[in-house]
């Protein structure tokens, strides 16, 4: 997330030179990185099922999924994802929109 605010600070800029309150930068960019890290926990999710579910199946074993697991993952990869991306959020909002547009 830190590479991804950094590329976009003309974006934040303009967003902010348009009346974009803090706030608002803040939010994008936690939102963004917690709707990631769901995709991937998903992806994740589904990937390791099948593999499992192909290896249990090669080898005869019993396959079974317990359903707050998959819960407890899922919560461990988007709380991941928005403290991860708390702090570019946080350091995005408090650009100037001077600073942030002149910025190569």
């Amino acid at each position: 997330m830190l590479v991804s605010v950094s590329e976009r600070t003309r974006e934040i800029g303009l967003r902010m030179a348009l009346g974009a309150r803090p706030v608002d930068i803040r939010n994008q960019f936690v939102v963004e990185a917690a709707l990631l890290c769901l995709i991937g926990g998903v992806l994740g999710i589904v990937f390791g099922s099948l593999f499992a579910i192909l290896v249990s199946n090669a080898l005869e074993w019993p396959f079974s999924v317990d359903f707050p697991i998959l819960v407890i993952s899922l919560v461990t990869s988007v709380a991941v994802g928005v403290l991860a991306g708390a702090y570019p959020a946080i350091r995005a909002s408090r650009l100037t929109p001077v600073e942030a547009l002149r910025h190569d």
